[in-house]
Order: structure tokens, then C-alpha cells, then sequence
């Protein structure tokens, strides 16, 4: 009976042991893969790091604008009500009081405004308006610029890896003329497996930056008509505090008692605010 257990168990050994063996192998398979791709990557050499700049310049340049880019760093509906109390009861200089304590890009053009009136108390409402649209401008140029930047970095990083793979190819074509004929194949291989990491590199690196420059474009286009709105707004409030604010000589209205009733006056044109760094978005 023993003997019969002991044949049993030894034709059972190598059974176990061929299973053992496949079991080690299949466990070290991923640990050689991840290695692998490490390898890859330092292949890439000097190339692979310029992209992760790039790539951390991508992300600063992504957390910048979610930060700015946004409805209260614009303009508020707080802020508006304070705006048109201040006007309807005629305080100028509270209004520039309240727009220096506010950090919103629609409060930055009522203090360069304001202050433009307070220092040019003749000043035409023409002179006023452009000194509002030149000032919406800017800030919408100022919102909208950095957007630009992740186009940029969409376009540029594919190139950035192409360039990569192109030195690595010509490398490792001189290497293979070089080289010994019997390593001539591996040594190509490998330098083409080698170069194309950086093209991929550059993709990696270019599909998450022209995706966000979609998302902050419609996002920055929309607060820009929000602000050219906001605008248009604080230009009809002050055009209605200066009308409001101009008495009429006698004479001019005992003239309208005689003359046929003149033409209604034009109505208030909206702002358009047209920042040069929009159009290339």
C-alpha cells in the first residue's frame, strides 16, 4: 500500500512542479511589462522630459483659468444691485469706493469709468462710453488670453514628440549601419520601439490640453457676453443719471411747446467688447 502512495506521488511531482512554474511566470509577467514601459520611457531621453514640462505647465495653466475663468470673478448680481443704487441716488464716489473693494473684472470698468468722470466732470457721454468700452475690452482680452495657451500646448507637443521619434529613428539607423550583422535586426527594432514613445508622449501630453482649451473657450465666451451686458447696463444707467441730472433752460422748453414734436432720441447701441485674443479662439 505504502509503495503504491509513493509511485502515486511521484507521478504526481512533476505535475506540480510544471504548474509551479507557470504560476511564477505568469505572476512575473506584469512585473516585466511595468519594467519594460519604464524602460520606454527613459528611452525617450531628453525629449520625453521637455514634454513633462510641458505637461506641468499644461496643468498650472488648467488651474489657473479654472480659477479666473469663472461667473463671480466676472461679475455678480450683487454687485449690479449695488452698482444701480449708487447710480439712482446719484453717488459717484461711492460707486468708485465700491468698485475698488470688489476684485470683479465688471467692477475694474466702473472705476476706470468713474474715475474718468470725477476727473472730467464736462465730459460727453461719448467720451464716457468709449472710455467703458476700451476698459471691457481689455478686461475681456485679459479673460480670454490664456486660453490661447492650451490650444498652444495642443499643438505643440505632438511636434515636440515627433521631433523626438525622428532624432531616435536617425539614431538608431546609425547605430544599425554600424553595427554588426548579426544584431542589426534587434538594434532596429528596439530603436524604433524606443522612438515612437515620444510620439505617443506628445499625443498623451496633446488630447487633455485641446480638450480643456474646448471646455475654458465656450466657458470664456460666455462670460464675455456677460460682461458686455453688464456693460451695456452701467452705460444706460449713467445715461439716465445724466439726463436726469441736466435741468432744461426755459427757453429750450417753451421752444418744444411751439415746434411739432421732434424725432425720439436713438436708443442706447449695446457695447460690443471684440478682445483681439477672442478672435483666434
Amino acid at each position: 500500500m505504502k509503495c503504491r502512495l509513493l509511485t502515486a506521488a511521484l507521478a504526481i511531482l512533476p505535475a506540480l512542479t510544471a504548474f509551479a512554474q507557470n504560476a511564477a511566470s505568469s505572476a512575473a509577467a506584469p512585473v516585466a511589462k511595468q519594467g519594460r514601459f519604464a524602460d520606454l520611457l527613459a528611452a525617450g531621453g531628453i525629449v520625453m522630459y521637455i514634454l513633462l514640462l510641458i505637461s506641468v505647465v499644461m496643468v498650472a495653466v488648467a488651474f489657473t483659468l479654472f480659477l479666473t475663468i469663472r461667473h463671480r470673478a466676472v461679475v455678480t448680481d450683487r454687485f449690479m444691485s449695488d452698482m444701480e443704487s449708487a447710480l439712482r441716488a446719484g453717488d459717484l464716489k461711492g460707486l468708485g469706493e465700491l468698485s475698488r473693494r470688489n476684485s470683479q473684472r465688471m467692477a475694474v470698468v466702473v472705476q476706470q469709468t468713474v474715475d474718468f468722470i470725477l476727473q472730467n466732470p464736462n465730459a460727453g457721454m461719448e467720451e464716457i462710453r468709449e472710455v467703458t468700452q476700451t476698459e471691457g475690452t481689455r478686461q475681456a482680452s485679459q479673460l480670454t488670453a490664456r486660453v490661447a495657451y492650451l490650444a498652444d500646448i495642443g499643438s505643440i507637443a505632438p511636434l515636440v514628440g515627433l521631433l523626438g521619434t525622428v532624432i531616435g529613428l536617425t539614431e538608431s539607423f546609425y547605430d544599425l549601419a554600424a553595427g554588426k550583422e548579426g544584431v542589426q535586426q534587434l538594434e532596429l527594432t528596439s530603436g524604433i520601439s524606443h522612438a515612437l514613445v515620444n510620439t505617443a508622449g506628445g499625443l498623451v501630453v496633446a488630447v487633455p490640453a485641446l480638450m480643456l482649451y474646448a471646455f475654458f473657450r465656450g466657458k470664456a465666451q460666455k462670460l464675455v457676453n456677460e460682461l458686455e451686458a453688464a456693460a451695456t447696463h452701467f452705460i444706460v444707467h449713467l445715461q439716465m443719471l445724466a439726463n436726469k441730472s441736466r435741468p432744461a433752460p426755459a427757453k429750450a422748453a417753451a421752444r418744444q411747446q411751439t415746434q411739432p414734436r421732434a424725432e425720439s432720441a436713438p436708443q442706447m447701441t449695446p457695447l460690443t467688447l471684440n478682445p483681439r485674443d477672442l478672435h483666434g479662439i
